[in-house]
């Protein structure tokens, strides 16, 4: 047992709770110490408006993390964290920094995936359980530790796991991440990637939070995505564009269709067609994600690959013809494994 076993952690929780974890301490003292913890400050003998006896007291009962950084691995400006639950369980998250030195925090929701897409190393993981939303946003601030005074301008919900599936926590992670008391963050300025589960897109598109969202399509050939993706089977594409039409309309606000794209499989003058029957009607940008080669995932008996360079651009002018808006995501912590559809491999 470790010395801080039993010990009550307080960041990474919203300010209601941290209230009623402080009680019977006056509101405004837990407001002081939440926003020394936004400000990154996780030692009680620092915060300097907190009187001396109350320093000495806070530390017999509370500490900052439920979660723990075991391990820290670079990729040029690209950083990749292990995270060690309560539990023992493992998740990881990711430090993205363009070219701008602009920093978005990649984090994850569920340990392992239920979702299965054969294309990703999460999915081969199973899955084993949900986070709690302050081992969500404990992420946040693990990651912010590794920052310089620039701090973290986006945040993306693309990690480890499907979030849709984790709703609750999800929903009030981001109200935590968007209290103008507290971190502030625009909902526009986080996004929420989903493979493309129907009840969770019904929930957000009636009850948000309506934040950017992300659908990770990989092809509208409805055959070829229920092998690529078995959630799909439950989940039909025309069920899934009739919440994402809800949600634009609730929202206002663009959808991103993500398409990693897989030698010889999705990019396919069909791939490209289905793609834009199912855009028509709703405001998208296409953002193409040349797959990150994991060890081991394979497609109806076959290692799957990266696609070449003149597969990539010729599936681009494919969509570009049919008029449809069209991004191209560049490689980003594919040495560590931190890339899209990389992580898991702890």
């Amino acid at each position: 047992m470790t010395k801080n076993a039993g010990l009550v952690p307080l960041a990474g929780k919203n300010i209601k709770e941290l209230e009623e974890l402080l009680s019977p301490l006056p509101r405004f003292r837990s407001a002081q110490i939440y926003e020394w913890i936004l400000k990154g400050v996780f030692s009680f003998e620092e915060m300097t408006n907190i009187p001396s006896d109350l320093k000495n007291e806070l530390p017999q009962k509370f500490r900052f993390f439920d979660t723990t950084v075991k391990s820290c691995e670079e990729d040029g400006k690209t950083k990749k964290i292990a995270v060690e639950l309560k539990d023992n369980s493992k998740i990881e998250a990711v430090l993205l920094e363009d070219g701008n030195d602009r920093k978005t925090a990649c984090l994850s929701t569920q340990v392992g995936c239920p979702a299965g897409c054969v294309f990703c190393k999460t999915g081969s993981l199973g899955f084993k359980r949900n986070l709690e939303y302050h081992e969500i946003t404990e992420q946040f601030f693990h990651l912010k530790n590794l920052t310089n005074e620039d701090g973290i301008g986006n945040i993306v919900i693309m990690g480890m796991g499907e979030p849709l599936l984790n709703y609750d926590n999800l929903k009030t992670a981001i109200e935590t991440f968007t209290d103008k008391k507290g971190m502030n963050f625009s909902k526009r300025r986080i996004t929420v990637s989903t493979c493309g589960i129907v009840d969770g897109l019904n929930k957000i598109a009636q009850n948000g939070p309506y934040v950017r969202l992300a659908l990770s399509l990989a092809t509208a050939d409805e055959d070829l995505r229920n092998k690529l993706m078995p959630v799909t089977k439950a989940n039909p594409l025309d069920k899934i564009k009739e919440a994402l039409l809800i949600y634009q309309k609730k929202s206002g606000s663009r959808i991103t269709l993500e398409l990693p794209l897989l030698g010889g499989i999705n990019t396919r003058e069909k791939d490209a067609q289905t793609i834009a029957n199912f855009s028509k009607g709703l405001d998208t940008v296409i953002n193409l994600i040349p797959w990150n080669p994991v060890e081991g995932l394979g497609f109806e008996g076959k290692q799957i690959l990266e696609p070449s360079k003149p597969e990539i651009e010729n599936f681009k002018n494919m969509l570009e013809r049919k008029k449809l808006n069209v991004t191209l995501r560049l490689h980003k912590g594919k040495k560590i494994n931190g890339a899209c559809g990389q992580l898991g491999s702890i």
